[in-house]
């Protein structure tokens, strides 16, 4: 992409989250930390409100000295983890039937359900912990989670909720921190949006080596197993058969 180009994109997507950020400052400022618990359970459904805009903003509403930020920061952990925990237990309850169901539908494609099966074969549960930091695959992979019927209630609470604790409360603090300089905030929130996926992404890709050395180490032993096998099978054959031949004799 030119310069050019990329500096007009990234101040286009620093506007567009800003105006998003001046909607739900209006709102959170009417209708305090209530406002932000319902639109965090809203976004756990694929809501399209980003979030960690969410948070942010929810920040921004502290540090101008309507709410306090550690409160805030305890709202947007029960607002998150409420939002993650209905879809996983609507997967749960409802299991495939669930997809029939049309704004469901719309947002767990077949091909968008299938992908995420194989990230769940792939990764195990990690996946579960690395979908709080992937605003389109969240919803889809905690719903697939509670469909599947192979990720306990304990386990998905403890790994969410150990993501959740990263997440939360860096978003709310940068916003009370950001609140009186918007530019900055702005332009701090897209650093760090793009440096968790740069992370994400070099972690995947460590976590795909090791199951791929894992996978062909298990492959390697699998063929050493079986060729020991028919060695002694053929060994066998062989003792048998002299033996039948002597008797013969």
């Amino acid at each position: 992409m030119p310069r050019g180009i990329r500096f007009r994109f990234f101040d286009n997507a620093r506007q567009e989250t800003g105006f998003m950020a001046a909607f739900l400052e209006s709102f959170f400022l009417q209708y305090g930390y209530a406002a932000v618990f319902s639109v965090l359970i809203a976004c756990g459904f694929g809501v399209p409100i980003p979030e960690d805009i969410t948070l942010v903003t929810g920040g921004i509403i502290s540090g101008l000295g309507y709410t306090d930020v550690h409160i805030m920061v305890a709202v947007g952990m029960a607002g998150v983890l409420a939002g993650d925990g209905l879809v996983f237990a609507a997967g749960r309850i409802w299991g495939d039937n669930i997809l029939k169901f049309k704004p469901i539908a719309r947002v767990m494609t077949p091909k968008r359900y299938a992908q995420v099966e194989e990230k769940f074969e792939k990764y195990g549960n990690w996946v579960l912990f690395v979908a709080r930091f992937l605003p389109g695959l969240r919803t889809p992979i905690y719903m697939t989670a509670g469909i599947s019927g192979k990720v306990s209630v304990l386990r998905f609470i403890v790994m969410d909720g150990l993501a959740a604790l990263i997440s939360v409360p860096i978003w709310v603090y940068l916003g009370d921190y950001g609140a009186t300089n918007r530019d900055w905030l702005m332009k701090t929130v897209h650093q760090l949006q793009h440096g968790l996926f740069a992370a994400i992404g070099i972690g995947a890709a460590v976590i795909g080596w090791f199951w791929w050395k894992k996978r062909t180490r298990i492959r390697f032993y699998r063929e050493k197993m079986a060729e020991s096998r028919a060695k002694r099978k053929a060994a066998k054959a062989e003792k048998k058969a002299a033996k039948q031949s002597a008797d013969k004799k």
